[in-house]
C-alpha cells in the first residue's frame, strides 16, 4: 500500500506553513479581529492548480517574516469556497487564485494573485 499512498497523498502535504489553515468562519472573524494589533496574511490555494503551487511553493522559500509580524493564514480553495467567498464580500477584495491578501486594522490593505504575490514586498505592511 505504500506505492498507493505515495500516488494519492494530499498535494499541501509536506509544506511547512508557517501558520493555521484557515477553515471556519469563525477563523476568518478572528484574523480580522487580530489584525488590528498583527497583520494578517491570507494564501488562498487551489491544491489542483500546477500554477498555485509553484507559486505557494516559491512563496514558502522566501517567507521569513516571524508570527509577531505576521499571522499567516493558508486557505485551500478546494475544501473552502464557502469561505473564499467570504472572504471577498467582507474585505471588498475579487476572489483570484493563487492570491494573497495582506489585512491590516480590519481592511485589505494589499493583495496580488498569480506571480505578483512574490513581487509583493511585505515589509512595508509591518
Amino acid at each position: 500500500m505504500g506505492i498507493f499512498n505515495s500516488l494519492f497523498k494530499p498535494k499541501t502535504e509536506g509544506i511547512n506553513w508557517p501558520g493555521v489553515q484557515l477553515e471556519s468562519m469563525d477563523q476568518l472573524e478572528a484574523i480580522i479581529s487580530t489584525s488590528n494589533t498583527i497583520p494578517q496574511l491570507i494564501f488562498k490555494h487551489s491544491t489542483r492548480c500546477s500554477i498555485s503551487r509553484f507559486v505557494l511553493s516559491d512563496f514558502m522559500a522566501h517567507f521569513s517574516y516571524s508570527d509577531t509580524e505576521f499571522g499567516a493564514n493558508y486557505l485551500d480553495l478546494l475544501n473552502h469556497r464557502d469561505i473564499s467567498g467570504a472572504i471577498a464580500e467582507r474585505l471588498g477584495v475579487v476572489h483570484q487564485s493563487p492570491q494573497l491578501i495582506v489585512i491590516k486594522n480590519g481592511k485589505a490593505i494589499a493583495h496580488a494573485s498569480h506571480e505578483g504575490i512574490n513581487e509583493l514586498q511585505l515589509s512595508q505592511f509591518i
